[in-house]
Order: structure tokens, then sequence, then C-alpha cells
């Protein structure tokens, strides 16, 4: 057993690095069960194992450098951090929790996880990223904070996003109202995250002068994307054959990124999804990259990842039942 003492600087309140009633510092002593955590004014006392203490002190400091670059730590932050000091990666909590990608009105957008911070350094170093995981992981947001990025340091001259009106297929024509009018639902998701990162009045004059292009899948065919963002959306619901028609669109100085979620397809009468294959038809390419995001990269309330798992065993128990009844 060690004894360490960590003296907290005073310019930093140290409520800020141990919580409310010391809730960060609770939530430590719950992952690390064997090391006795007390906090005294400034000062906080360490005793257990050695390795386990160097743990804790890594945290800690990790902690003081989030606070530092002016990014308050919550109970998820701490959680997380806790999650990437025991893991076997190679990424800091510190160097994923600061790297701001884009603010606006106050918000900053930043991963929160190690997969999204890979997420993003893999949009950040190739032309083409598919980002594929399930709902709630910031695959779409993420990218599009990129995109909006790329747009404000001039690195493209548009950014357009897309995706499949699947749900609306051949019926599209009947549905009430005019073309923008009935698309929109479809489209809606990518619009709300527009409003987030941009203010509300820039964005009717950047779409009316085409800098930002929001359409369906089926306006991309026959055209070439030249210095674009280009993000196609709900990916799963495109067919091989969309999805090569939309990949070959990439022109001179652009940068694609695809996102979807495998689990969740669409597509009428058990057609394949052009998302599924891809990987086997692309991946070993120089400048393409896959990204796999799961539930442990979920950002949205703490049930949503909890709900990602039980599906994925319910599908696989299921499957598995499904194939022991052929097999009979």
């Amino acid at each position: 057993m060690e004894r360490t003492v960590l003296t907290l600087p005073k310019d930093i309140p140290s409520v800020s690095l141990t919580g409310p009633n010391d809730s960060y510092i609770r939530e430590v002593e719950k992952a690390f069960p064997e090391v006795a955590i007390t906090v005294r004014g400034n000062e906080v006392i360490l005793r257990g194992p050695s390795g386990s203490i160097q743990n804790v002190e890594k945290l800690i400091s990790n902690f003081l450098s989030v606070v530092r670059a002016g990014q308050p730590l919550s109970d998820d932050a701490v959680r997380r951090s806790i999650s990437m000091i025991l893991g076997d990666g190679n990424e800091t909590p510190a160097e994923v929790l600061t790297l701001n990608i884009l603010s606006n009105r106050g918000k900053t957008i930043r991963p929160k996880t190690v997969n999204q911070k890979r997420y993003v350094d893999a949009i950040d170093k190739n032309t083409v990223t598919f980002g594929i995981g399930p709902a709630g992981t910031g695959k779409t947001y993420l990218a599009m904070a990129k995109a909006v990025q790329a747009l404000q340091s001039k690195q493209v001259n548009r950014i357009i996003l897309t995706r499949p009106a699947v749900e609306a297929g051949e019926r599209l024509g009947f549905l009430p109202g005019t073309l923008h009018e009935k698309i929109d639902p479809y489209l809606r998701p990518l619009f709300d995250a527009l409003h987030d990162m941009l203010d509300p009045d820039a964005i009717p004059r950047l779409m009316s002068s085409g800098t930002i292009e929001v359409a369906p899948l089926a306006y991309m065919r026959g055209r070439t994307l030249n210095d674009s963002y280009i993000i196609l959306d709900e990916a799963q619901n495109t067919s091989p054959e969309q999805m090569k028609m939309f990949l070959t669109r990439l022109g001179f100085g652009s940068k694609m990124v695809v996102t979807g979620d495998i689990t969740q397809i669409d597509l009428p009468n058990h057609q394949e999804s052009g998302l599924a294959v891809v990987r086997s038809i692309l991946e070993g390419i120089n400048d393409i990259a896959f990204m796999d995001l799961t539930s442990e990269d979920v950002v949205r309330h703490r049930l949503v990842s909890e709900i990602v798992d039980a599906y994925g065993r319910f599908d696989s128990k299921n499957g598995v039942n499904r194939a022991a009844r052929r097999a009979r």
C-alpha cells in the first residue's frame, strides 16, 4: 500500500476537479475500489496499490488539463475518462475531450469518446471516410461539423448533404405539396444539425447561393462534385448501384463522408444494402477509411446505449434460432 498527496492548483477551484460534493471523486472510487481517496482543501490524498494510484493520478491530471482548456467536467465526461484510462488506446482523456471542431453561439462541438476522435482524425486524413455505427454515436453530426469547419476555413467552396428518401419510394409523386415539401421530412435531421452549427439567418442565404445543398440522393446522378464536402447519410438504405453512383461523383478538391447503420436497413424486398457490401469492395484502398462506432460511443441518454446493446443481443439470439430451425 502506498500513500500519495496531490496538490491541486490554487487558480482553479477544487470543486471543478472534484465535482459537487466530490461526486467526480466518488465516481473514480467506484472504478478503483482498491484506492481510498480523501479530499482536504486543495489536497487529494490517495492510498492503495501503486499501479492503481498511478491510474488515478493520470485521471486527475487529465481532469486538470480539460478544465484548463476551458471545458467543464461532467459526470458523463468523468465516466468516459475512466473508460479511456482503463482502455488500451493511446489517446488520453484530455486529447479527446479538448479537441474542438466547431464553436457557434457559445456551443462547442467536440468528440466525446476515443472512437469518435479516431473517426474525426480519419476524416482529416482521408478523402473518403465511412462512419458505421448505431444511432446516437455522432457519426453524422461530427461529419457535418467537419464540413462546416472546412467551409469556414475555405478548404472547400460548398457543402452537399444527401440521403436516400427510401421511405417515400415510388410514392414520392403522390405526396401532397411542392417538391421541397415532399422531401423535407426525409432531410429534416440534416437541417436540424445545420441549425446547431450555423446562425439560422445565414442558412437560407447559403442555400439560395448553392454554398450549402441538401438534396435526396437521386439528385446526385450525372454530376461531378469538385471542391465540395459531400456527406451521404443513412447510407444503409442505398443499393450497391446507388452507392457506386454516389462514390463516383467525387471530383477534384473534394472530400466524402458516408454514414449509416447496417442494423437499420429499410430497403424493400430484402434488397442488398450498398453499405453492407462496400467494405468488401473498397477496404484496403489508400485514402479510403472505414471507422466502426459502437454502443460505447453513444452520446445520447445513457439508456440509448443500453437499448442498442439489448437489441443487438436480441437480433443475435434470434438469428441463431432461425439458423438452427433451418438446419432442422
